[in-house]
């Protein structure tokens, strides 16, 4: 049933058996992380070109391309002899290379987890002392019992303790020597960026990869962002579209990061529709989301079990976001498809296997802000539901504030109700923080990204989880998405309330099937509801990371003005 959806890809789970069985999955056999990293620090080349991009408008730093060409004053030398207080100190807990009889310390992580991979926690943990910083503590810290791993382990329920994340340690202290115009330090940062960065290694190594890309773009900014083919990655746009859906599939299988909240929408449309008073009402979904259609057969597949059948029409207009965000706002990570992605014609053929009349209209090249009721070509015959993840964060919210407008109006058409799904982050745009403060917080951003999905694919090195994460790279590089307008759930309920909005709960159903969904994944993730308002919040490590939402038109609100 399911070839038409996606032709010749044979592995994909079925829409209609549990998306989320991993039983199946034949991995492939790990990598051994201590020798990736032993090799990684025995290398000890020269600044790569991609590090001599020399930075515009900025006097102090004019002739930083020309310094960069050689070593900083006191280099990192691995083999350095006998330790010294400086950079040049290698890591006082450094791993036996792969030739050494001695056998690799054990983890310190849950004992019931599986030794499938190894965490970063134990060589990483001392890494900052050699750019000058803070390391060089055990992850233990010298503690006995249970907690001793929390902070640096993949198993570490606290995400707020950065023990262990020696990557932002790098990272951050460079963003912030950059604004201080710290020539010297910059430098060895970079340096010692450079010499740990792989986007083959740990997490830890993945982030400093493409927080280095970052920065080096930063200190360049008249320049493009660079492709992601020059740093290894790859992204939605660069990838082969049969590629790019085998891949989203297999993602969404392995974590909850976007099947958790399109589960929740799912139900969300299903609880609507069971209030309807007449069952025969044509559905409409105004799909303003990043799902690439992966969200619909199964909601599709819900409505063939609706006591008395599905609407007798089902419309999707998708709102793609195309050219209207690339020039305007940036391409919001994981928003844009590769060219030749038509996945409506699949969807199409899906349906029609499962006896569903369903219409699909695209809506491409459409800026957010110019969306109103004859572009969408609504009525009132229909139950009109808007379905919102992950695109909102795109549009200004200072001057002009583009995203109240654009809540406003969605209020004008009266939908029947809106799901509203987005990052539980606070902002990190110029208009709010300061370069160095925006910058951590985007390396915080795609440090959950990474931690989560070396845990997914259990620490395997795969092409999809590379595309997935190329993509996710993209909200540290301004200019390509890294602008990251992102506002705490707070905010959000409080714009939505203003133009005349009302939250409504999630239904029974929708909570269960959520639950049942996060118990086949990594324990580490966490599903918070409100009491307040029955909202539900996605957490990593003790984290949050996003959270969904259910709003109804407020009764004699007027149209938000």
């Amino acid at each position: 049933m399911l070839d038409c959806w996606l032709e010749s890809v044979s592995y994909l789970p079925s829409f209609l058996d549990d998306p989320n069985d991993l039983n199946s999955y034949q991995w492939i056999s790990g990598w051994n992380q201590a020798d990736e990293f032993a090799a990684t620090m025995a290398a000890a080349a020269t600044p790569p070109q991609s590090l001599l991009l020399p930075p515009t408008n900025n006097s102090t730093f004019q002739n930083y391309s020309t310094s960069l060409l050689t070593q900083p004053e006191n280099p990192i030398k691995f083999d350095h002899p006998t330790p010294q207080p400086t950079i040049s100190n290698p890591p006082p807990k450094k791993r036996k290379l792969p030739d050494s009889p001695a056998p690799r310390p054990a983890p310190i992580s849950n004992p019931k987890k599986s030794q499938s991979f190894v965490d970063d926690q134990h060589e990483d943990s001392a890494i900052p002392a050699a750019a000058g910083g803070g390391g060089g503590r055990r992850a233990s810290g010298g503690k006995k019992g249970g907690k001793q791993s929390q902070g640096s382990g993949s198993n570490n329920k606290d995400g707020s303790n950065k023990e262990g994340r020696w990557a932002e340690q790098l990272l951050n202290p460079c963003a912030a020597a950059i604004a201080a115009a710290n020539f010297s330090r910059v430098q060895h940062l970079l340096y010692v960026l450079h010499e740990l960065s792989s986007l083959t290694g740990s997490a830890n190594h993945r982030l400093a990869a493409y927080g280095l890309r970052s920065l080096t773009h930063h200190l360049s900014p008249a320049s493009p962002p660079p492709p992601a083919t020059a740093a290894g990655s790859i992204t939605f746009a660069t990838t082969e579209p049969k590629f790019f859906q085998k891949s989203l599939l297999k993602f969404y299988e392995v974590s909850p990061w976007f099947s958790f909240p399109n589960k929740i929408a799912n139900a969300s449309i299903l609880q609507i529709l069971g209030q309807e008073t007449d069952p025969l009402r044509n559905l409409h979904i105004l799909d303003i989301g990043v799902s690439h259609g992966v969200q619909w057969p199964t909601l599709l597949e819900a409505l063939t079990r609706r006591t008395g059948g599905p609407p007798p029409l089902v419309r999707i207009t998708l709102l793609t976001a195309a050219a209207m965000e690339t020039n305007q706002i940036g391409e919001t990570p994981f928003s844009i498809g590769p060219p030749g992605d038509n996945f409506a014609t699949r969807l199409l053929c899906f349906a029609k296997s499962m006896n569903i009349n369903l219409q699909i209209n695209r809506l491409d090249n459409r800026p957010l802000q110019t969306l109103n009721p004859q572009i969408i070509d609504t009525n009132h015959e229909e139950t009109l539901i808007v379905c919102a993840q992950f695109r909102l964060h795109g549009l200004s919210h200072n001057n002009p504030d583009e995203r109240t407008e654009f809540l406003k109006t969605l209020r004008r058409l009266e939908p029947k109700g809106v799901v509203l799904s987005e990052n539980n982050m606070d902002c990190s745009c110029n208009g709010c923080v300061d370069f160095p403060t925006g910058f951590s917080r985007r390396v915080e951003y795609l440090w959950r990204f990474l931690d989560s999905t070396s845990s997914a694919f259990k620490g395997r090195e795969s092409e999809e989880r590379r595309m997935m994460e190329g993509e996710a790279a993209r909200a540290l590089v301004r200019g390509g998405g890294g602008e990251m307008k992102n506002e705490r759930k707070e905010k959000w309920c409080e714009r939505m309330r203003g133009v005349g909005f009302c939250g409504e709960g999630f239904g029974e159903d929708a909570i269960d099937e959520a639950r049942a969904l996060l118990r086949k994944h990594d324990g580490n993730w966490e599903m918070r509801v409100e009491e307040r308002d029955g909202f539900v919040g996605l957490w990593w490590k003790g984290q949050p990371v996003s959270f969904c939402s259910l709003w109804k038109l407020e009764e004699g609100g007027g149209d938000g003005e």
